[in-house]
């Protein structure tokens, strides 16, 4: 729709002009503003001085009649606290900067002023104002912030242990007078509360307490807490270590008596240790079957037996006393006619750990001694690993030393008549046999031209077990040789044997 009324409504050559224009004189005024020179922002601290500049820059033809400095503290004041005018010259109207404001040059193109003696309420918009002609008034704002450093202290609270089991405060911590507000933070004890506040003060500052509780015992007392201050003032955190500070009534113990206290014993000490806050003021030792014995010397808290005797055989007692309450401990002490024989801790220790070495030196040489002899008896008995390749074995009456001999016939008749064909056997010893290889193929080995072992086929001694001879012959007369084409022969075929092998020679009788 509008679009359409646009169309319809084109927008008239004076309006486009006043459009113009006006976006001509804000961009003349905008850099007539730049003009005038200044300091966003300026930090300051109270009793110091603080600068504050202005310069006016590209003047070209615009003619300064005059400079004015307004300060507004708050929005909606105004108050002119300097002004100066080429003729007239400078001017301190009533302000509350009255003695404490001037001009560091005193001139139109740079008339910036000097504050001192700061106070927390000089904070506010402080203006740089101008009077041109013919632009007429240019100005530039700076905004003054006032910082305050904090006051910082830290202290403990003295209290007594409780009874009730209610927190109370042991330690407060405080940054004072400060702008901008501190932050407080606590490391202590476990269990530990903060109980934090602020009050904002009429010039602007603002203090802050911290309270650090806790459910005091005496073993709280001498604990440290610390309390850690920042604020934007400070280059570092503040810190304020601090150690607790608990009261309580003493607590009493009576230590030195070993039940050792034997008739003629000299110099027995009792020490009546006590602790608490404030520290005890006095002690007091008494006897409670009477009045203390002639021999029993008092040294504050210690009481020295010179000469042990009947007369001690009784119960010691120590009171104490400080501004809160008062403690008692006893002690009975029994005398001994005979003294007892003890080894004090210390030198158990020391026997205990001499014999430990000892004992742990001997399992060492002992270990040593074991190794070595076991060494040279595998040494001696050949246990171990062989030096050098041991030679063949040799079988002494075997099949091949029996081969090796000539065969006549007294030997065969020998043969015969000693070992029958019925109990005749050959086994080998599971051994093999090596030494054929020393046989020549000489006519030592041979018989009439035949082989010597009959010309049987050659076989393995290690592979073979051979049964009785009556296994496989009958007690009839054993058939004739023949050859292939079934013809009577004498002798049996001839086999040659390798060498390496071993053999057993066929069946023979005479």
């Amino acid at each position: 729709m509008a679009r359409e009324y646009a169309k319809h409504c084109p927008a008239s050559p004076m309006k486009n002009s006043l459009l113009v224009t006006a976006a001509i004189l804000l961009i003349i005024q905008a850099a007539s503003c730049q003009r005038v020179r200044v300091e966003t922002e300026v930090e300051a601290y109270p009793t110091e001085s603080v600068d504050l500049r202005c310069q006016f820059v590209d003047g070209g033809n615009t003619k300064l009649t005059q400079v004015s400095w307004i300060w507004e503290p708050t929005e909606g004041q105004r108050d002119n606290i300097a002004v100066f005018h080429p003729t007239y010259g400078e001017s301190f109207p009533e302000s509350p900067f009255s003695g404490r404001v001037r001009f560091i040059k005193g001139t139109l193109t740079s008339p910036s002023i000097t504050i001192t003696s700061l106070k927390m309420a000089d904070a506010g918009r402080y203006t740089c104002e101008y009077a041109t002609y013919p632009s007429g008034n240019e100005q530039g704002t700076t905004n003054l912030v006032m910082l305050a450093k904090p006051k910082n202290s830290a202290y403990p609270v003295v209290v007594q242990a409780s009874t009730s089991g209610e927190p109370v405060v042991v330690a407060q911590c405080e940054a004072a007078d400060s702008k901008p507000a501190a932050t407080i933070k606590w490391m202590g004890a476990d269990g530990g509360t903060e109980n934090t506040t602020s009050v904002k003060g009429p010039d602007g500052t603002v203090t802050v307490r911290s309270e650090y509780l806790i459910v005091p015992t005496p073993e709280d007392n001498g604990k440290e807490v610390t309390c850690i201050i920042s604020q934007r003032t400070q280059d570092k955190p503040q810190t304020f270590p601090m150690k607790l500070a608990v009261e309580y009534p003493p607590t009493v113990s009576i230590v030195g008596y070993d039940n050792n206290w034997y008739i003629g014993r000299t110099d027995a000490v009792l020490t009546c240790q006590a602790t608490g806050n404030p520290a005890p003021t006095t002690v007091t030792w008494t006897v409670m079957s009477g009045p203390m014995p002639d021999t029993v010397q008092i040294n504050a808290n210690k009481l020295i037996v010179r000469k042990v005797d009947e007369a001690v055989n009784t119960t010691f007692v120590c009171e104490v006393k400080n501004r809160l309450g008062v403690s008692k401990h006893q002690v009975t002490t029994a005398v001994i006619e005979q003294r007892k024989i003890t080894a004090g801790p210390s030198t158990a220790g020391i026997i205990g750990g001499i014999i430990g070495v000892v004992l742990f030196l001997l399992a060492i040489v002992g270990a040593v001694i074991i190794l070595v002899r076991k060494r040279k008896q595998n040494a001696v008995n050949g246990d171990g690993p062989p030096k050098h390749k041991p030679p063949p074995p040799v079988k002494a009456g075997s099949s091949t030393e029996m081969l090796n001999k000539p065969v006549t016939d007294s030997v065969l008749t020998e043969l015969t008549e000693t070992q029958p064909f019925s109990n005749i056997y050959y086994e080998t010893s599971g051994e093999p046999v090596t030494d054929l290889d020393a046989c020549d193929d000489d006519d030592d080995n041979t018989v009439g031209g035949r082989a010597a072992n009959g010309g049987g086929p050659a076989v393995l001694e290690d592979s073979i077990q051979y049964a009785d001879v009556d296994d496989t012959l009958n007690d009839e007369a054993l058939p004739p040789y023949s050859d292939a084409d079934d013809h009577h022969v004498d002798e049996p075929p001839s086999t040659a044997v390798a060498r390496g092998e071993s053999f057993v020679s066929a069946a023979m009788y005479v």
